[in-house]
């Protein structure tokens, strides 16, 4: 599913050259744009998805958006906020992913972990990979300290700058 930056993106793309219409269609979402006098119009069809609250989009002068498929995971999101300014105090620093992909925690489901709670890292250290279109990454620590919070499941897709671990300096 494409994300609404990347909509934006696509629709400014679009609005530069001189292609009329664009249509992309993956996992039964459907997304196409055609030009009406000058100007972008994307409609955003999508397999109906039930959601707590519709998602809020902002509008932009001359391009239409069509809301955003969504997922039932905003309460999680809420409750990171509160418990990320309540466990601020429990560490220093966090590991984040370098890029989009599928986290797992060890090199295969029979390895244990490369890190658990608990362990000390160096910023050498392998603390677990993120596969991105077939090509396994590891990814390193980049600071000293302990692993004090692990912040998602094996196999969970992840994004680009998204918190892995917490670390706390010893």
């Amino acid at each position: 599913m494409l994300k609404v930056q990347e909509i934006r993106e696509l629709i400014r793309l679009i609005d530069d050259s001189k292609i009329n219409e664009f249509c992309y269609e993956t996992n039964g979402t459907k997304v196409t744009m055609k030009k009406q006098g000058g100007q972008v119009v994307s409609h955003q069809v999508a397999e109906p998805v039930q959601t707590a609250a519709p998602a809020s989009v902002e509008k932009q002068s001359p391009v239409e958006q069509a809301p955003e498929k969504t997922t039932e995971k905003p309460a999680p999101e809420e409750n990171k906020e509160e418990s990320s300014s309540a466990a601020s105090s429990d560490y220093d620093s966090e590991v984040t992913s370098p890029m989009v992909g599928t986290f797992y925690a060890a090199s295969s489901p029979e390895s244990d972990p490369f890190v658990q709670v608990g362990d000390k890292v160096k910023p050498d250290s392998v603390v677990c990979i993120v596969e991105a279109m077939k090509l396994f990454n590891e990814i390193e620590a980049e600071v000293s300290g302990e692993i004090v919070e692990i912040l998602v499941e094996d196999g969970e897709l992840v994004e680009y700058g998204q918190p892995l671990f917490r670390v706390k300096k010893v």
